[in-house]
């Protein structure tokens, strides 16, 4: 069993971008500028964007942290996103999802420039993902990508199941790995919670990406010998044990399936790390599409 390091993986891909940055930086170009818009105090969704940021100093892009209150009006959040739309020294820019219940997450999407989308959500980029052409990919599916392209997992005529079909992983990770790209030519089958005998389908199995956001559903019976497992979740758990006074368990009941598998990420320190190495690359890219 071979574990996929993102933790190791997400660090190499952090210096590759801070290599590009100072070679940008030593030409007197502009220096590369990521903003994210945090509204309201959610405690994970600090945590994301507070790791954002750092990852920025480290490759040595320039960052903005919007804070707003969680009782914003619509229409001021959407006010706040135009700022970020029509500033030039602004790349790309991030909305931390969740928001609070009375904003339309779809319509806040909707209002960011999709030539400053590096989350990849906009409609505009997620229709040139489906037809594989040039865009950003959302950052966790592409993170995902070049995990197995590093490790070297085959995916080509491989069979694949997906559980999980939101917008954010589900859903686009299996257009891509359906695609014919490096990382791709697989055959893919995408479950979720109203799929019937959905073991039937892990047995079989080569690789499975669990992405449901329920804690430790995936178990070691559930799956054959051999089997790449992309563990996707992330569920706190209060543990009085633990410092922090939780833990972090992933979709993937790691005990049981770590013993079965050829290769599996795990919770922390396996997908959560390159999806923020994917978000630089993305902000190094809209930066370069914005000189072209």
């Amino acid at each position: 069993m071979i574990l996929l390091d993102g933790k190791k993986t997400s660090a190499e891909i952090k210096e590759e971008i801070a290599i590009e940055v100072a070679k940008l930086k030593e030409q007197g170009k502009k220096t590369p500028h990521l903003a994210a818009i945090l509204v309201g105090n959610d405690g994970a969704s600090r945590t994301y964007v507070n790791a954002k940021v750092k990852a920025c100093e480290k490759v040595g892009f320039n960052s903005t942290l919007v804070r707003l209150e969680d009782t914003i009006s619509e229409e001021e959040l959407l006010s706040e996103i135009n700022k970020l739309n029509t500033n030039n020294d602004i790349d790309g820019f991030i909305v931390q999802l969740p928001l609070p219940k009375h904003i339309d997450e779809q319509k806040v999407l909707m209002a960011v420039n999709p030539d400053k989308d590096v989350d990849g959500f906009h409609p505009t980029n997620v229709g040139k993902m489906t037809l594989n052409l040039p865009t950003f990919l959302p950052a966790t599916p592409a993170g995902i990508l070049e995990l197995l392209e590093r490790y070297n997992v085959e995916t080509s005529g491989k069979n694949v199941v997906v559980i999980g079909r939101s917008h954010i992983v589900g859903s686009p990770m299996s257009i891509l790995l359906s695609q014919k790209r490096t990382v791709g030519n697989a055959t893919v089958t995408i479950t979720h919670s109203r799929t019937k005998n959905l073991e039937a389908f892990t047995k079989e199995a080569d690789i499975v990406v669990v992405a449901l956001g329920v804690a430790e559903f995936l178990k070691g019976d559930m799956v054959k010998d051999g089997v790449v497992v992309i563990d996707v979740g992330i569920t706190r758990v209060d543990d009085a044990t633990k410092k922090n006074g939780f833990r972090l368990l992933g979709d993937v009941h790691f005990e049981s399936v770590a013993p079965k598998a050829s290769y599996i990420t795990p919770v922390p320190g396996g997908v959560g790390p390159m999806t923020i190495a994917m978000l630089m690359k993305n902000t190094l890219l809209a930066r370069e599409r914005s000189e072209a």
